[in-house]
């Protein structure tokens, strides 16, 4: 299998047609070779249209929803961003490239440290293992915050760790019915809130839907 040319295809044929016409983020997708981010087993599915199953029920997102969240908050290279899920790192090296600064929290371990060894000569990503699904409590701010599971509620603790003009992309909803959003913050009380597409993402973990039980 020529594995730039299903790069290649990726871009033209899945994310472009998905209204993603920025060419950094065009660029970016050509320039990362998506199946170094995958097991040997998976690298002729990397570039496919799904979700890739990496472990601990965790996927990675499809290619189009990473690429359509990239363009919506739309990094710069002074920017410093948080990211919540850092699974098979492909999405971290694409914010890492545009970013001046990338934190980014792993609640699974053996995960992130698959993900360390892929992006080691990355010298502006901060790792971390952690629980983030409700608060990452590092009493920083940051320019672009992107949670990489679904919520069930907005989360309001991240809104506020925005500065100001800082983007928040998130998936908010129950299953199937959700709806990408991002949230941008527009003065010390005041947020506005784009909606992208809806699609239907698996929660953080400890981010799940409570239980409603009827009698």
């Amino acid at each position: 299998m020529n594995l730039d040319q299903a790069r290649y295809f990726m871009v033209e044929q899945q994310i472009r047609p998905w209204d993603v016409l920025d060419p950094k983020i065009l660029d970016q997708f050509l320039d990362t070779p998506r199946h170094e981010f995958v097991a040997e087993s998976q690298q002729a599915l990397a570039y496919a249209d799904i979700e890739l199953p990496i472990g601990h029920d965790e996927s990675m997102m499809a290619p189009k929803i990473e690429a359509r969240i990239l363009q919506a908050v739309d990094i710069e290279e002074n920017e410093t961003v948080l990211e919540v899920g850092t699974g098979s790192g492909f999405l971290t090296a694409i914010m890492a490239n545009q970013a001046q600064s990338v934190t980014t929290i792993e609640i699974h371990a053996d995960l992130q440290e698959q993900a360390k060894a892929r992006l080691s000569h990355f010298k502006n990503i901060e790792f971390h293992i952690g629980d983030a699904s409700h608060n990452w409590d590092d009493a920083r701010q940051y320019d672009v915050i992107v949670l990489t599971g679904s919520v069930d509620q907005m989360p309001e603790i991240y809104k506020n760790k925005l500065q100001l003009g800082g983007r928040l992309a998130f998936v908010i909803g129950q299953s199937p019915a959700m709806t990408a959003q991002v949230l941008t913050r527009i003065s010390q009380t005041e947020w506005e809130t784009e909606t992208l597409f809806e699609t239907n993402l698996k929660p953080l973990i400890n981010a799940e839907a409570k239980p409603t039980f009827t009698f």
